[in-house]
């Protein structure tokens, strides 16, 4: 009975966003570049001075999230997709509020 208190797999846990053993080349860096814009956008948010940077990496990480999000392949990429979904929608609020997408 020890095989019920171990799991059989190898030990540790990989950092992966391909959990179907498929790989999704497009559809991960489209995750990790929303991700990426929404930290931009968020980040520069906070900043009245950044609020160029802020509108438009928050717009461009929103809409290329939605579409990042229509295709994603699993979970993990939806993850990363609704948390830089997020973080640009805020950041680019924050930067419209501080002065909007002209300087």
């Amino acid at each position: 009975m020890s095989h019920v208190i171990r799991p059989a797999g190898p030990s540790g846990s990989k950092l992966t966003l391909n959990t179907d053993g498929e790989r999704h080349t497009v559809q991960n860096i489209l995750s990790v570049a929303t991700l990426g814009l929404g930290l931009v956008a968020f980040v520069a948010g906070l900043s009245p001075a950044a609020h160029v940077i802020a509108s438009w990496a928050g717009a461009i990480g929103f809409f290329g999230g939605l579409y990042s999000q229509y295709i994603s392949a699993t979970t993990p990429e939806r993850s990363l997709n609704v948390v830089g979904i997020v973080a640009s929608f805020v950041g680019a609020a924050f930067g419209v509020y501080h002065g909007g997408f002209m300087p």
